[in-house]
């Protein structure tokens, strides 16, 4: 029997924004090594979910574990200490900086100076629209390479939990296809996911379990392969396998 503590554990969170309530009472957990897409339509409160487990957020009540450390009162920057990654809805990049530059910010933190150098032709490997560009200033990127780029600097030096809130908005749907791929190969590493997505059957497909929220609170949960097109069409209405927003 395996005793360890989840990678990530959400216990009875509530989240306020002035009178506005946007997460009621929401508990989840996370297995090491595992995936988690969360799901809801448009207000559900799934950034703001993400935000709490990232650190940016601070939540009314309710507690965050990481591998059984209680971290609701750590900052983000204390958090990604302990290898915790948010990706957020956005970019988040140095715009001035070229795209070489922007990944070895955070190569400098996170990897022995004998390593950068492959670990950096591992990246553009994953992310070749980058490899091309890597001379260029992130802020001369389209809109869809920016946000490649920007979960790249994110898997540069692969976290122990992945917070990523809508990394596909915005993109073509060949970037669409690899944003998944990166996913699935940092997964295939040992990262474990909390993924915010937009797209519920790409959601589903990749992920192990999935959340359903709606209007703050967990709607449904359980394995990613028992939710349905019918069951997400209970919380999305007609329609659910297209675009959902945040």
């Amino acid at each position: 029997m395996n005793d360890a503590p989840a990678r990530l554990e959400v216990r009875a969170v509530s989240v306020a924004y002035g009178e506005v309530r946007a997460l009621r009472d929401v508990s989840l957990r996370l297995e090491a090594g595992r995936s988690l897409c969360v799901l809801g339509a448009n207000g559900a409160g799934k950034s703001s979910l993400a935000a709490v487990v990232a650190g940016v957020v601070a939540p009314a009540s309710g507690r965050v574990l990481i591998d059984g450390t209680d971290v609701t009162g750590w900052p983000s920057h204390r958090r990604q200490r302990v290898g915790v990654a948010y990706l957020p809805e956005g970019r988040g990049i140095f715009p001035h900086l070229s795209v070489v530059d922007n990944l070895k910010v955070l190569l400098r933190r996170s990897v022995p100076s004998s390593a950068r150098r492959r670990v950096l032709e591992e990246a553009f490997a994953r992310f070749p629209v980058l490899a091309h560009r890597r001379r260029l200033p992130a802020g001369r990127l389209s809109g869809g390479e920016q946000q490649m780029l920007a979960l790249a600097r994110v898997l540069v030096a692969p976290p122990r939990l992945l917070v990523a809130d809508e990394p596909s908005l915005g993109l073509a749907p060949r970037l669409v296809d690899e944003v998944f791929a990166a996913l699935r190969s940092a997964r295939d590493e040992g990262v474990t996911v909390l993924l915010i997505e937009q797209y519920v059957e790409r959601a589903l497909d990749f992920a192990d379990d999935a959340v359903v929220l709606q209007r703050g609170r967990v709607a449904w949960s359980g394995p990613a392969a028992e939710a349905t097109e019918q069951v997400a069409a209970g919380y999305f209405g007609e329609g659910a396998a297209s675009p959902a927003g945040p």
